[in-house]
This record gives C-alpha cells, sequence and structure tokens, in this order.
C-alpha cells in the first residue's frame, strides 16, 4: 500500500514538473512573441520617420524644395534689349535742379546701355532720382546720378553687360556721359549714370573701364556755376562726397 501511494506521488511530481516545464516554454514564448512585436513596432516607427523626414527634407530643402515666387520687392527687371536704341542718335534734355543739360546718346556705338537709358527715361525712373556723389578732384570732376535709393546704392534687380565703348586711353572728356558699375564687374551697369564736368581719367579696373553713352552738348557751365562750384558738404572726404547742393533729376527727356 505504502509502495503504491509512493508511486502516485512520483507520478504527481513528475507531472507537475512537466506542467511547469510547459508553462515556462509558453511564458517564454510569450515574452519572445513580445519582445519581436517591440522590435518590430520600433523598426517600422523608425523606418516612418526616416522616410517622413527624407520627404520633408526633399521638399524643404533638397533638390525638390519648390522655387520660391518673388515678391513685388524681389522681381527682377528686364533689361531692354539693344535693339531699343535703334542705332542711332538720341537727343534730348536732363534737368538737375533749374539747369537744362542738353544730350545726345550714340545708340549705335553702346547700344545696350543706351537701350537702358531709353527705357528708363520711357518709364519715368529717372524724374525725382537723386545725384548722389561730386567728386571736385583735380583731373577727376563729375556728378553721379540715378541710384534706386538715391543714396548710390545699386539695384540687385537691375544689371547688364558687357562693357561698352570705354576710352582706350582712360580720358573721359568735360561733358562725357558714362555708366557707373561696380568695381571689377562688367556685368553691373544699372540705373546710375556720371556726368564728368572736367576732363577726368579714371583708370580702367580688372574688369575695362565705362560704358560711354553720349555728351552733354550744352548747360554744363551753368551746371559749374550753380552746383559743382559748391563743391562738396563738410564731413566728406576732400574731394570725393555728397554736394553741398542737393541734386535732383527734375526732368529727363529724349527722342
Amino acid at each position: 500500500m505504502a509502495s503504491k501511494q509512493s508511486k502516485e506521488a512520483r507520478e504527481a511530481r513528475d507531472r507537475l514538473r512537466l506542467y511547469e516545464a510547459r508553462q515556462e516554454v509558453h511564458a517564454h514564448a510569450d515574452r519572445r512573441r513580445t519582445r519581436d512585436n517591440v522590435i518590430a513596432i520600433v523598426a517600422v516607427l523608425a523606418v516612418a520617420s526616416l522616410a517622413g523626414f527624407a520627404q520633408t527634407f526633399y521638399f524643404v530643402a533638397g533638390p525638390g524644395a519648390p522655387t520660391p515666387a518673388p515678391t513685388s520687392t524681389e522681381a527682377a527687371v528686364t533689361v531692354p534689349d539693344p535693339s531699343l536704341a535703334e542705332g542711332r542718335t538720341w537727343t534730348g534734355d536732363l534737368t538737375l535742379n533749374d539747369v537744362v543739360l542738353g544730350v545726345e546718346l550714340d545708340g549705335a556705338a553702346a547700344p545696350q546701355a543706351v537701350s537702358s537709358i531709353v527705357q528708363d527715361v520711357q518709364d519715368g525712373y529717372y524724374v525725382g532720382r537723386t545725384c548722389h556723389r561730386l567728386t571736385t578732384g583735380s583731373q577727376f570732376e563729375l556728378v553721379q546720378c540715378g541710384s534706386v535709393d538715391d543714396e548710390g546704392g545699386s539695384d540687385p534687380n537691375y544689371r547688364y553687360g558687357p562693357i561698352e565703348n570705354a576710352p582706350a586711353d582712360e580720358v573721359y572728356p568735360a561733358g562725357t556721359i558714362a555708366m557707373a558699375r561696380a568695381s571689377g564687374d562688367a556685368f553691373s551697369n544699372g540705373h546710375q549714370f556720371f556726368i564728368t564736368y572736367g576732363d577726368t581719367v579714371i583708370p580702367s579696373d580688372s574688369a575695362g573701364g565705362y560704358t560711354v553713352v553720349g555728351t552733354v552738348t550744352s548747360g554744363l557751365d551753368e551746371f559749374v556755376a550753380q552746383i559743382a562750384s559748391a563743391g562738396i558738404t563738410p564731413g566728406s572726404s576732400d574731394s570725393d562726397g555728397t554736394p553741398t547742393v542737393p541734386i535732383s533729376i527734375t526732368a529727363f527727356t529724349l527722342q
């Protein structure tokens, strides 16, 4: 009888161990499935996040980025075709304050620059602009006009080149009308021009000389007497600065 009970007890213990072993295997499988599911979820999220980042980068900062639409203040102004100058001489009047200067522009010698001035005159760009700079040095006498901000700033949305009709001897005789540009940049012509009121020597830079568009045919002596002779304002350099007599373009006509 005791032997039978002992056998049954052993069998019960064996069944319990087998059950516990099976439970451990099942629990281990559950833990493994949970771990694998977590890894899979993390991997999916990582891939999704990476895909989202890549897509965002592509369209915001990468090659798929849309070209920003220019605002009205950023829009580039079209430079007129050189053919607008018609390859002929344009005559008219440029009025600085009350001084009327007769002018001639050579559309054959500088077709691109003359076309630009003709277009600006037709658009009314110059009227009300200032002549912000006057020089009074020996062999360097000029007045510079037409900047977009009335202080000498260039218009970043209006540039053209190349240099046309620059004097080989670097001499710009009194009455020369030429285009101002940035140093060393042959394609930085814009709205600004200068007029020499005395024989002026301007050395060429790495880009060359300055585009001569025409000449003043009358009124230069009056300009010197009424405006240039007053010199430049105190605080400027000795020979290059703001005119003592403020200068505005009150009229500009060409035909």
